[in-house]
Protein backbone atom coordinates (compact mmCIF):
# COMPACT_ATOMS: atom_id res chain seq x y z
CA UNK A 1 0.00 0.00 0.00
CA UNK A 2 1.36 3.37 -1.12
CA UNK A 3 0.55 6.88 0.49
CA UNK A 4 -0.98 7.78 -3.77
CA UNK A 5 -3.65 4.90 -3.19
CA UNK A 6 -4.97 7.39 -0.23
CA UNK A 7 -4.65 11.09 -1.47
CA UNK A 8 -8.55 11.75 -0.89
CA UNK A 9 -8.31 10.90 2.76
CA UNK A 10 -4.80 12.63 4.34
CA UNK A 11 -5.26 10.72 7.68
CA UNK A 12 -4.85 7.35 5.49
CA UNK A 13 -1.46 8.36 3.99
CA UNK A 14 0.33 8.70 7.41
CA UNK A 15 -0.72 5.73 9.14
CA UNK A 16 -0.93 2.21 7.65
CA UNK A 17 -2.54 -0.82 9.65
CA UNK A 18 -1.04 -4.06 9.30
CA UNK A 19 -2.78 -6.79 12.34
CA UNK A 20 -0.53 -9.83 12.44
CA UNK A 21 3.81 -9.74 12.07
CA UNK A 22 6.45 -8.79 14.28
CA UNK A 23 6.20 -5.52 16.32
CA UNK A 24 7.93 -2.68 14.67
CA UNK A 25 8.16 0.64 13.26
CA UNK A 26 9.02 2.11 9.80
CA UNK A 27 8.93 5.44 8.70
CA UNK A 28 9.21 7.57 5.83
CA UNK A 29 8.92 10.93 4.94
CA UNK A 30 5.20 10.51 3.70
CA UNK A 31 3.87 7.86 6.70
CA UNK A 32 4.79 6.21 9.93
CA UNK A 33 3.82 2.50 9.81
CA UNK A 34 3.42 0.70 13.13
CA UNK A 35 2.73 -2.84 13.02
CA UNK A 36 -0.05 -4.33 15.68
CA UNK A 37 1.16 -7.45 16.69
CA UNK A 38 -2.48 -9.09 17.31
CA UNK A 39 -3.33 -11.87 15.36
CA UNK A 40 -7.15 -12.64 14.43
CA UNK A 41 -8.79 -16.15 14.83
CA UNK A 42 -12.07 -17.54 14.47
CA UNK A 43 -13.32 -19.85 17.02
CA UNK A 44 -16.74 -21.41 16.32
CA UNK A 45 -18.86 -18.07 15.30
CA UNK A 46 -16.45 -14.81 17.33
CA UNK A 47 -13.61 -13.57 16.30
CA UNK A 48 -10.72 -13.63 19.40
CA UNK A 49 -7.61 -11.76 19.25
CA UNK A 50 -3.97 -12.61 20.46
CA UNK A 51 -1.99 -9.83 21.95
CA UNK A 52 2.02 -9.98 22.01
CA UNK A 53 2.89 -12.27 25.12
CA UNK A 54 3.86 -10.11 28.01
CA UNK A 55 7.94 -10.70 28.46
CA UNK A 56 9.17 -7.37 28.15
CA UNK A 57 6.69 -5.40 30.40
CA UNK A 58 8.00 -2.88 32.22
CA UNK A 59 6.99 -3.44 36.10
CA UNK A 60 7.03 0.75 37.11
CA UNK A 61 4.23 1.26 34.44
CA UNK A 62 1.21 -0.02 34.10
CA UNK A 63 2.38 -3.42 32.55
CA UNK A 64 0.76 -5.35 29.58
CA UNK A 65 -3.00 -4.96 29.72
CA UNK A 66 -4.35 -7.20 27.93
CA UNK A 67 -7.76 -6.09 27.77
CA UNK A 68 -6.24 -2.47 26.30
CA UNK A 69 -4.53 -4.75 23.63
CA UNK A 70 -7.26 -6.23 22.57
CA UNK A 71 -10.01 -3.60 22.32
CA UNK A 72 -6.78 -1.04 20.45
CA UNK A 73 -6.45 -4.25 18.00
CA UNK A 74 -10.21 -3.72 17.64
CA UNK A 75 -10.12 -0.12 17.14
CA UNK A 76 -7.65 -0.78 14.32
CA UNK A 77 -9.84 -3.75 12.65
CA UNK A 78 -12.76 -1.76 13.02
CA UNK A 79 -11.56 1.85 11.48
CA UNK A 80 -9.84 -0.43 8.73
CA UNK A 81 -13.35 -1.86 7.90
CA UNK A 82 -14.82 1.65 7.44
CA UNK A 83 -11.85 2.49 5.48
CA UNK A 84 -12.22 0.12 3.44
CA UNK A 85 -16.25 0.92 2.80
CA UNK A 86 -17.14 -2.47 4.26
CA UNK A 87 -19.35 -0.69 6.44
CA UNK A 88 -21.16 3.14 5.58
CA UNK A 89 -20.98 4.04 9.67
CA UNK A 90 -19.69 2.99 12.64
CA UNK A 91 -23.82 2.39 13.54
CA UNK A 92 -23.58 0.28 10.60
CA UNK A 93 -20.78 -1.74 11.85
CA UNK A 94 -22.27 -1.75 15.06
CA UNK A 95 -25.45 -3.83 13.90
CA UNK A 96 -23.65 -6.23 11.85
CA UNK A 97 -21.69 -7.45 14.76
CA UNK A 98 -24.58 -6.92 16.80
CA UNK A 99 -22.69 -4.46 19.16
CA UNK A 100 -23.78 -1.24 21.22
CA UNK A 101 -23.31 1.42 18.69
CA UNK A 102 -22.20 4.20 21.16
CA UNK A 103 -19.42 1.57 22.42
CA UNK A 104 -18.34 0.89 18.77
CA UNK A 105 -17.85 4.54 18.41
CA UNK A 106 -15.78 5.03 21.78
CA UNK A 107 -13.33 1.84 20.48
CA UNK A 108 -12.79 3.49 17.15
CA UNK A 109 -12.01 6.70 18.47
CA UNK A 110 -9.02 4.87 20.15
CA UNK A 111 -7.51 4.11 16.47
CA UNK A 112 -6.28 7.97 16.46
CA UNK A 113 -4.45 7.98 18.99
CA UNK A 114 -0.81 9.38 19.19
CA UNK A 115 1.62 6.44 17.55
CA UNK A 116 3.40 7.21 20.96
CA UNK A 117 0.70 5.93 23.03
CA UNK A 118 -0.23 2.81 21.09
CA UNK A 119 3.36 1.69 20.97
CA UNK A 120 3.23 2.19 24.75
CA UNK A 121 0.63 0.35 25.53
CA UNK A 122 1.62 -2.28 22.96
CA UNK A 123 5.62 -2.58 25.00
CA UNK A 124 3.32 -2.06 28.09
CA UNK A 125 5.03 0.68 29.83
CA UNK A 126 2.09 2.75 29.32
CA UNK A 127 1.68 5.20 32.47
CA UNK A 128 -0.44 3.57 35.42
CA UNK A 129 -3.22 5.84 35.08
CA UNK A 130 -3.83 5.11 31.35
CA UNK A 131 -6.80 2.60 31.37
CA UNK A 132 -9.47 1.59 28.97
CA UNK A 133 -11.72 4.32 30.41
CA UNK A 134 -9.68 6.84 30.07
CA UNK A 135 -8.54 6.09 26.68
CA UNK A 136 -11.66 5.38 25.11
CA UNK A 137 -12.63 8.79 26.24
CA UNK A 138 -15.85 8.16 28.61
CA UNK A 139 -15.73 10.75 30.94
CA UNK A 140 -13.77 13.66 28.78
CA UNK A 141 -13.23 12.69 24.78
CA UNK A 142 -9.51 12.97 24.19
CA UNK A 143 -8.56 15.69 21.40
CA UNK A 144 -7.74 14.81 17.82
CA UNK A 145 -4.48 16.63 17.91
CA UNK A 146 -1.75 14.01 19.23
CA UNK A 147 0.36 16.91 21.25
CA UNK A 148 -3.02 17.87 22.90
CA UNK A 149 -3.55 13.91 23.48
CA UNK A 150 -0.12 13.46 25.14
CA UNK A 151 -0.76 16.72 27.83
CA UNK A 152 -4.43 15.36 28.23
CA UNK A 153 -3.45 12.02 29.42
CA UNK A 154 0.05 12.86 31.24
CA UNK A 155 2.18 11.20 28.55
CA UNK A 156 5.92 11.71 28.93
Amino acid sequence: MTGDAYQGNPRLRNVRIDIEGKSHQVMTDRERVTVIPIKVRRKQNRKLLTPPSGAGANVMSGGIDIPMIKTLGKAFYWQRLLDEGKYATASDLARAFNLESGWVSEVIRMANLAPEIVDAILEGVQPRHLNLHTIRGRNQPLPREWEEQKKTLAFV
